[in-house]
């Protein structure tokens, strides 16, 4: 029997909400980067709201905004000087309301970012600190006396010592850049003042929060030295941070936070965290814990089958330990993208597609990063023109993020549509040939890459096995196979990560493939290098 190729379904209802995050797709917004409404280079909330339609076409359940707080510009957002307020950048917090109510009309949830381990060092606490080493503030921050040397060998992940000095000579910790001051949660100030946080945005109708560095907070209570050196290839997270990350007291903080989200129906807690074991991921997501996790294992794996069959395959078995879904990431915006990393070009694009189509088949809840769904790749960002504190930190060693944070591309225009007609100059420049990648030409291509997205999240809301089916993983030489077995129907994803065309045995429909170069017949499926395909079985 041939294959038979299925239609696009209708786009589908919004998911129910009991539980919606255990299989919801979520979109990452870095909201400078997503649609600049005053024209001052700057993405901001108006301009995310105007585009929330698009996120409706495109199929997504919720956003997730990266920060939208007063910063001191030192990372990104990451460095927040007041918590419950909206950086005069992004608009006020009317305009933060209204999104929020936008998104609720139209069946989005919407996720904040919190960053509970830092604040900006111009947060009013501690500048306190830095006034006064009696202070109140100051036991809000780690603080070590003056002397000669840091009162450890612990290292910052943007590079250099995790200490600097202060004017009258003492230290305090920070384990990013020194604007990012670490807070001591082993005062009860700190946990009491997150506590309004997180009430405070709850009771203006958000869905929960993206928890940065959720395995950081607590440090070893006696500052002991890390023991080890720091690894090229973890960037700090490995054991060389025993007593910086993953301290046993990070637990209570979650289950506080829980017992807060429990008191609002339907919102949700997905944390950060880093740690190479991913068993010790899994448990920030106990069932009185955050409700998610990240799995990072398949951002961080080459192009290879058994890596990738490993990193499904850990996710799955750690989390199932604990009862909680699998949050899947393939791109965000601390890491180039995924096109780039996969080899560039027309290749990395095959590939980034056919990765598209596996992590949404996978039983739990995608992330997907803005420009993802249209192939972006990592921009070239001159030098000059670079933000990023890793780079400046690093001396150039290592490039920093500022590629993957290049405005999103609306329209063929000049400015790409990221602002309105003569406006000031994007906070990133913007590639030469970056119009190619826009929007407006996708929607017109029935083979791009937002194509195969929109018909992608389209199926995977029609067919319950892909996304909250049972999985099974295997490979066979190049070629990864997961078969998601739900209720009613079993679908099946096989993706060729090999450099030769596969014969897939399958008798069944071809729903979606990343390729149009797949060919079926006589009950086999031949599928070329750097494709997956999504096979009905009958």
């Amino acid at each position: 029997m041939a294959t038979r190729l299925a239609a696009l379904p209708s786009p589908a209802a919004p998911a129910p909400t009991q539980e919606w995050w255990r299989s919801a797709v979520v979109y990452q917004v870095y909201l400078r980067s997503f649609a600049d409404s005053d024209g001052d280079g700057i993405g901001d909330l108006a301009g995310l709201r105007s585009r929330l339609p698009y996120l409706v076409w495109l199929g997504v359940d919720a956003l997730w905004i990266n920060p939208h707080y007063p910063s001191g510009g030192a990372d990104g957002g990451y460095d927040i000087v007041d918590y419950r307020a909206v950086d005069p950048d992004y608009g006020d917090l009317a305009d933060l309301e209204a999104l929020i109510a936008d998104a609720r009309a139209l069946g989005l949830k919407v996720i904040l970012d919190v960053v509970p381990n830092h604040t900006s060092d111009q947060h009013a606490w501690f500048r306190a600190a830095l006034a006064d080493p009696d202070a109140p503030e100051a036991s809000r921050y780690h603080f070590a006396p003056a002397s000669e040397q840091p009162p450890n060998n612990w290292q910052s992940l943007f590079g250099g010592p995790a200490w600097s000095r202060t004017p009258d000579g003492r230290w305090y910790l920070h384990l990013f850049a020194p604007e990012q001051p670490d807070l001591n949660w082993r005062d009860p100030a700190v946990g009491e003042d997150f506590d309004a946080t997180l009430r405070f945005w709850l009771d203006r109708g958000v869905s929960g929060f993206r928890v940065d560095v959720a395995y950081g907070l607590v440090k070893d209570a006696g500052l002991r030295d890390n023991p080890g050196t720091y690894s090229p290839t973890l960037f700090g997270h490995g054991p060389e941070q025993a007593m910086t990350w993953n301290q046993p007291e990070v637990h209570d903080v979650w289950r506080r936070w829980r017992s807060i989200c429990d008191e609002y129906p339907d919102t949700m807690l997905v944390g950060e965290v880093c740690l190479a074991d991913l068993e010790q991921v899994a448990l920030y997501s106990r069932p009185d814990e955050l409700h998610q996790s990240f799995s990072f294992r398949l951002i961080k794996s080459g192009w290879d089958a058994a890596a990738f069959a490993d990193g499904v395959q850990t996710a799955l078995d750690a989390f199932a330990t604990v009862g909680a879904p699998v949050s899947w990431v393939l791109g965000n915006h601390d890491k180039d993208r995924q096109v780039s990393r996969f080899g560039g070009g027309a290749l990395g694009t095959a590939r980034a597609r056919a990765a598209a189509l596996l992590m949404l088949s996978l039983p739990g809840s995608p992330y997907l990063y803005a420009g993802d769904e249209l192939a972006l790749p990592q921009a070239v960002v001159p030098d000059e023109s670079k933000l990023d504190p890793i780079f400046h930190r690093s001396g150039g060693a290592r490039a920093g993020r500022d590629g993957c944070r290049v405005p999103m591309p609306w329209n063929d225009s000049a400015g790409v549509g990221f602002s309105p007609d003569g406006a000031a100059d994007p906070w990133l420049p913007i590639p030469a040939d970056w119009a190619q990648h826009a929007v407006s030409r996708q929607t017109r291509d029935g083979g791009s890459t937002l194509t195969l997205y929109r018909r992608a999240l389209a199926l995977r809301a029609a067919h319950p096995a892909l996304g909250s089916g049972t999985a099974t993983v295997s490979t066979s030489g190049d070629v990864l196979t997961v078969r998601c077995a739900g209720d009613d129907e079993t679908v099946t994803c096989v993706l060729n990560m090999g450099t030769d065309t596969a014969l897939v045995p399958h008798a069944g429909t071809v729903l979606l493939a990343s390729s149009t170069h797949v060919r079926s017949a006589h009950g086999t499926v031949a599928l070329p290098a750097d494709t997956a395909v999504w096979l009905l079985e009958d």
